[in-house]
């Protein structure tokens, strides 16, 4: 069965998302308090959008084929030590693997880079409402590959015994435990490299791969069923790890959850900030109530494409990724 289907199926029967709805729109919400003051008024004016917003990636999963590949890299595919050893930029990736079997991989890391130039271009632009769009779903893709079981096909236990520890880490614990959690991860600062810094991000995340498995199958083991219990939600009763469980795996996973989660909050500011640096800092606070007409933005997107089209022409070093 594809990735694509059984990721489809196991968020039916889980009721549950990458990182969790929950945890996707924190994120968002609070990397908007990492900007400078030059970019903090647009984003603050709107971030009820980019909270709101920021499961729109996975509420597409559903329906667009190519959008489950976004969130994951299986690196298990690719031999041992594959994060060290993968091309780092999508064209050499494509030349080495073919992109067909790169999707069936998942490419998380490749696409945060893409994500990166879109979200430059659009400051470029002045189009508030791209610029948001793309910042909302920018910010789910940085956040998913902060999260190990996106790192590996063993997303959910499956080969280990442990269906339903991927809602259990990223939804279930988060949940439980955010209120603990000290978000304080400073100011966005400019990323030098932001395919380099995507790769980093998986190489981290799944390092912790382990641990997220191990310790969940030795408490699984000395707590037997009793891990499970049942809980209303909404107008639905589910079962669910019970509260006692969900403790004990959280201390044994020594902060690892909310680690993961600051790291989101911060490289997704981070990304914001050096895509709108990259852009030249364009003015945000005269596009807080700005509206360009369909004429204007059709004129900059024109003047956009030739001007990429003379770095092209004159071999400038940057890559265009878009």
């Amino acid at each position: 069965m594809p990735r694509s289907l059984k990721l489809v199926l196991i968020g039916v029967v889980m009721l549950c998302s990458s990182w969790g709805f929950f945890a996707h729109k924190k994120i968002n919400q609070l990397a908007v308090f990492t900007l400078p003051p030059a970019m903090a008024g647009f984003y603050k004016k709107n971030i009820e959008y980019l909270t709101e917003a920021a499961v729109n990636p996975d509420r597409r999963r559903y329906a667009v084929a190519e959008e489950a590949a976004r969130h994951y890299i299986d690196l298990d595919d690719y031999g041992d030590s594959a994060v060290f050893k993968l091309p780092r930029y999508w064209s050499e990736a494509v030349t080495k693997f073919g992109e067909d079997s790169l999707q069936a991989s998942g490419i998380v890391p490749w696409h945060i880079y893409r994500m990166y130039f879109q979200l430059k271009d659009a400051f470029l632009l002045r189009d508030p409402d791209k610029i948001l769009r793309i910042s909302a779903d920018l910010g789910h893709y940085v956040a998913d590959a902060h999260v190990p079981l996106h790192t590996t096909r063993n997303y959910d236990g499956q080969l280990t015994g442990q269906v339903g520890i991927h809602g259990f880490w990223e939804s279930r614990l988060p949940e439980l435990y955010f209120e603990q959690y000290d978000f304080y991860v400073g100011a966005a600062t400019y990323v030098p490299n932001v395919q380099l810094a995507a790769w980093t991000i998986v190489a981290q995340a799944n390092n912790a791969l382990d641990s997220v498995l191990r310790f969940e199958k030795e408490l699984s083991i000395a707590e037997g069923e009793s891990k499970f219990n049942f809980e209303t939600k909404g107008k639905q009763t589910v079962r669910v790890y019970s509260q006692e469980y969900s403790q004990k795996y959280h201390r044994m996973l020594a902060g690892m959850v909310e680690r993961q989660f600051k790291k989101s909050v911060k490289k997704t500011g981070d990304i914001w900030y050096t895509a709108w640096v990259d852009a030249g800092q364009p003015d945000l606070k005269a596009l807080i109530n700005y509206k360009p007409t369909a004429e204007e933005l059709e004129t900059r997107k024109k003047e956009l494409a030739a001007w990429k089209e003379k770095k092209i022409k004159t071999r400038d070093h940057e890559v265009i990724e878009n």
